[in-house]
């Protein structure tokens, strides 16, 4: 049985945790407003470029002039995995149910007899699948350091991956990030970027266009602007869920340290009342014995 002493260290110990949990969820909830209005404004302007690519890409599909990014190479044996997650912990499950669809897909790749490459953005991301897949990884991009996310860090990793795709390092390149739906709900998610996967169907026109300049040398600027779009929207998904996870995990956090705080203080409270009693019985015999 725990003396007296030690369970008040143990109840002052918890309550100090209880304030930090607190402190943690406030900030979350500041940064989750911010981060879901950046999240959701970038979601517009991502729906219509591939509206635009679509309306494009319909009348390339099959054809050998189609550009390389909406084409392909012709070969599906090496895979790129892209995986997205936080820089830091403390947010619940949002890190590992990341990694784990990543690592189904990886595995399921390699059980087919294809070769994967894993390029990882986040350093949780990185920790998860190293122990399984480290000798994949070929490189890893740490945003600790950053304060905002902006268009220019989505551009930078573009850079890297059509580095790699123009020196024919790898044939088929899939994202994974975490969509933001609520503060308790963030969807794991798996999208391919490269070649571009065109999703829906082309818009009727409502008129016919011509295009200056010709659709494929538009489409050569689009393709690569649009992968860009769909990492900036990835990124921004993803710190939107994370504050929103974050802010979840500390209230349970906070609230599970208040039933510790109470069931301590209850034992601790017992113990001093038995210690009391136990005193008095001893006085009393020793005065009866006089």
């Amino acid at each position: 049985m725990a003396s007296l002493k030690e369970l008040k260290n143990r109840i002052a110990s918890v309550k100090a945790t209880q304030k930090i949990t607190k402190a943690m969820q406030m900030v979350a909830a500041a940064k989750l407003r911010r981060a879901q209005e950046a999240a959701e404004a970038a979601r517009p302007y991502a729906k219509r470029m591939n509206a635009v690519i679509t309306n494009l890409a319909t009348g390339f599909v099959g054809r050998d002039d189609a550009p390389l990014l909406l084409k392909g190479n012709g070969k599906d044996q090496v895979h790129l995995l892209v995986v997205c997650t936080a820089e830091r912990g403390l947010c619940g499950g949002f890190n590992s149910q990341i990694s784990r669809l990543a690592r189904e897909h990886a595995n399921a790749l390699l059980a087919a007899g294809k070769d994967v490459k894993i390029l990882t953005v986040g350093k949780k991301g990185a920790d998860a699948l190293r122990r399984e897949h480290g000798g994949r990884i070929i490189d890893r991009i740490e945003l600790r350091s950053v304060k905002q996310i902006g268009f220019d860090i989505a551009v930078g990793i573009q850079s890297k991956i059509m580095a790699m795709f123009a020196a024919g390092e790898f044939d088929v390149c899939t994202l994974f990030y975490s969509e933001f739906k609520s503060v308790i709900q963030q969807v794991p998610t798996a999208k391919q970027i490269v070649p571009v996967k065109v999703s829906g169907q082309a818009a009727a026109p409502a008129a016919v266009y011509d295009y200056e300049p010709e659709e494929a040398e538009i489409l050569e600027t689009l393709l690569p602007r649009s992968i860009a779009t769909q990492l900036f929207s990835a990124l921004l998904e993803n710190a939107a869920g994370e504050m929103g996870a974050k802010m979840a995990a500390m209230d349970n956090a906070t609230r599970n340290a208040g039933d510790m705080i109470n069931k301590l203080s209850i034992t601790y409270n017992r113990n001093r009342q038995a210690q009391i009693t136990k005193e008095l019985i001893e006085i009393i015999s020793g005065a009866e014995a006089l």
